[in-house]
């Protein structure tokens, strides 16, 4: 499922427009973006939680020619499923 799939589904579902889907949609992603970015966990509950980790430098080897390779910091999202969505697909 896409964006736009996610927001047809939303507005069949919640019998808004297309446009008010698409604006819900933009707001929830937007707000789970700008929580992460500021280090701040998003717990859906039932879902799952979105948590910001910071990583390290590092030194990693190019696969080709086993040179070494600075590999810089960074942040990344970890996300854990609730115990509910994975009794869902499970």
């Amino acid at each position: 499922m896409n964006r736009e799939e996610l927001i047809s589904a939303v507005s069949t579902e919640t019998g808004l427009t297309k446009r008010q889907a698409s604006d819900a949609v933009h707001a929830v992603i937007n707000n789970i973006m700008v929580e992460l970015r500021g280090g701040q966990p998003v717990v859906i509950f039932g879902f799952g939680s979105f948590k910001p980790i910071d990583k390290p430098a590092r030194t990693g080897r190019n696969p080709s020619t086993g040179e070494a390779v600075a590999i810089k910091a960074k942040k990344v999202v970890k996300f854990t499923p609730a115990v509910a969505l994975k009794d869902f697909i499970n």
